[in-house]
């Protein structure tokens, strides 16, 4: 199972465009539909939505592809 993250934390993670850094705005526990696309989650696999600190872009991603950056 991967980590755990809040709303609110800030995390990393790697893109094609390089390291990417943001802040998760929302934590989703059931599959959903987002940007045309169906996303799947469940309690044990989340997935998180961040909103990129440098473009304002958000992303969606799992757990195991983020990493926690301390303040």
């Amino acid at each position: 199972m991967s980590d755990q993250f809040k709303i609110g934390d800030h995390v990393g993670w790697n893109s094609e465009a390089g390291q990417v850094s943001g802040h998760i705005i929302a934590v989703h526990h059931e599959d959903f539909d987002w940007k045309g696309y169906r996303h799947r989650a469940s309690a044990k696999v989340p997935q998180y939505e961040i909103k990129s600190a440098k473009t304002s872009h958000v992303a969606v991603h799992k757990g195991t592809a983020l990493h926690l950056i301390d303040d």
